[in-house]
């Protein structure tokens, strides 16, 4: 049975400006400014949602921008902005690929960031799907996957401790000095992936799981074959902006399905003509 109890506690915006793909966003954004993107950040801080995302890509094709969007904030320094003007808010990576920065450089930067937002980061992270943005940084594309679930293992082991010891198939290391460490004793790791090994990389090595590129059949699917999956967090999107102000029977609909396939917690994107516009559907999506 659906839970009709959503509430902004359970739901996470898809932050605008910060990332744009083609269909999916307003026209606004292409122009927006920091100062939109923090007006939203204080909103949402404000109305109670749960966290705001900030997407990793560093540098794509062409071709590829056309296709996925070239618009892609750097997630560490935009959270750390974000983190000076809000309070409450989680602050979710969504997502970075492991596979482009060492385990221990990782732990270091946002181990930061969890420090100076006083405990708000939310790590969501994947192994890639981009071919040519590994070519371009020089990192290795075959064993991702491994390499991936060994970056989990050394991020464990050295997120929130000031020493740090570890010995896998790829990263090595033996207590070594990580200050300033994370506030939270275990951040919150959320993986993502459209296979059914990214759940199971989920389930083993983090405490969420965040797919994209899936069927909300296919998530249920997915989720009903791998049995038991206790306290896992499942962060799920709306297939597509919704209109909280214009048709919230629609958008709650939505939002519906969203939970009934399996959502603990749901990103949502928002239709919008402007700044204004936005900050308008997100009071309505509150008080949907």
């Amino acid at each position: 049975m659906t839970d009709h109890a959503i509430g902004p506690a359970r739901l996470g915006i898809v932050t605008p400006v910060l990332t744009l793909v083609p269909g999916l966003h307003g026209e606004w954004e292409r122009s927006g400014s920091i100062d939109d993107v923090v007006a939203v950040a204080r909103s949402a801080d404000r109305l109670g949602f749960a966290h705001l995302t900030c997407a990793e890509h560093v540098a794509v094709s062409a071709d590829t921008g056309r296709q996925r969007g070239s618009m892609f904030w750097d997630p560490l320094a935009t959270l750390s902005y974000l983190a000076a003007v809000t309070s409450q808010i989680r602050l979710a990576t969504h997502v970075l690929v492991l596979g482009h920065q060492h385990p221990l450089a990782l732990a270091k930067r946002y181990g930061t960031l969890d420090r100076l937002s006083g405990g708000r980061l939310v790590l969501g992270v994947g192994v890639g799907s981009l071919q040519e943005e590994f070519d371009l940084l020089g990192t290795p594309w075959t064993d991702r996957g491994a390499r991936g679930d060994d970056a989990l293992r050394a991020l464990r082991a050295a997120l929130s401790r000031p020493t740090a010891t570890y010995h896998g198939e790829f990263y090595d290391f033996d207590d070594v000095i990580l200050e300033p460490y994370a506030v939270q004793d275990r951040i919150p790791i959320w993986v993502g992936g459209r296979t059914r090994r990214s759940l199971r990389r989920a389930v083993e090595l983090g405490d969420g799981w965040a797919p994209f590129g899936l069927r909300l059949g296919d998530i249920t699917e997915i989720l009903t074959a791998a049995g038991s999956h206790d306290g896992l967090e499942v962060v799920l999107y709306t297939p597509r902006p919704i209109d909280p102000l214009g048709d919230p029977d629609a958008a709650r609909r939505s939002l519906d399905k969203a939970f009934a396939a399996g959502a603990t917690k749901v990103n949502v994107s928002l239709q919008s003509t402007s700044l204004q516009h936005y900050l308008e559907q997100m009071e309505a999506l509150r008080d949907l």
